[in-house]
């Protein structure tokens, strides 16, 4: 794979010790590795060039990873997989709840990390539609261009979302006035080992709610169907660019 093909990592971790061998042990593996020490670092690289992918220390002196995870995931729909030295599930939940993709608990195989990277991957790609596909997804006025990732309110304006709202907006829209419980929504959205943690997606559906009700305590779109999930209660249309 040449590197201009490879899959681009940004690695953001204070320790060097751990962070310049991971990224040598990566780039064996055929990933484009760039390194940052710290988020204000991070953030500079991220102005330099949009990576596929972001793997990011929650611990780190200044600006810490949730923080900076937050803005990856509002600002830039990238995907995230926090490194973190805290297994407790409260840890784990924080992170899911602010839009981090995955997380790896320190100390961590590097070959399990290779295998949540691919995974990670393999879940936004089958999110995302084919590449010749140039269509929007409508409803309720509101449009989801999925290729870009980009969603657009009734009025025009632009609305930030994250890689995970992307994505269970997406799984909304692909299953309109159908009910989708905590479990196919997870499997959707986040995948594997955050079947532990049923409240990671109610939170979601909470966030993504402020962003596209009129009114998020009384949502008409999202709506809560008690002992079942959630749906969509909203027709969808699929329109070309423009129309």
């Amino acid at each position: 794979m040449d590197a201009a093909s490879a899959t681009r990592l940004l690695l953001v971790d204070d320790e060097p010790d751990l962070r310049e061998p991971l990224a040598e042990y990566l780039s064996r593996q055929g990933f484009a590795v760039v390194q940052a020490a710290s988020a204000a670092e991070a953030r500079s690289r991220l102005r330099d060039g949009r990576p596929d992918l972001v793997l990011l220390d929650v611990m780190m002196p200044g600006e810490d990873g949730l923080s900076l995870c937050r803005h990856i995931g509002e600002a830039l729909a990238v995907p995230v997989i926090l490194l973190t030295a805290r297994g407790e599930a409260t840890d784990r939940i924080v992170g899911l709840e602010i839009g981090a993709d995955d997380y790896v608990v320190k100390p961590f195989d590097p070959r399990e990390l290779v295998a949540r990277i691919r995974s990670v991957l393999r879940r936004v790609a089958k999110g995302s539609p084919p590449a010749a596909e140039d269509e929007l997804l409508e409803f309720e006025g509101w449009r989801l261009d999925p290729l870009k990732r980009r969603l657009t309110a009734p009025d025009g304006a632009m609305v930030s979302i994250s890689s995970v709202e992307f994505r269970l907006l997406l799984a909304f829209l692909e299953h309109p006035r159908q009910v989708l419980d905590r479990d196919r929504l997870l499997d959707l959205v986040q995948g594997r080992e955050a079947h532990l943690f049923d409240r990671a997606v109610d939170n979601q559906v909470s966030r993504l709610r402020r962003k596209i009700e009129v009114d998020s305590r009384n949502p008409a779109l999202i709506q809560t169907v008690w002992g079942g999930g959630y749906m969509l209660a909203a027709e969808v249309r699929r329109v070309r660019p423009g129309a």
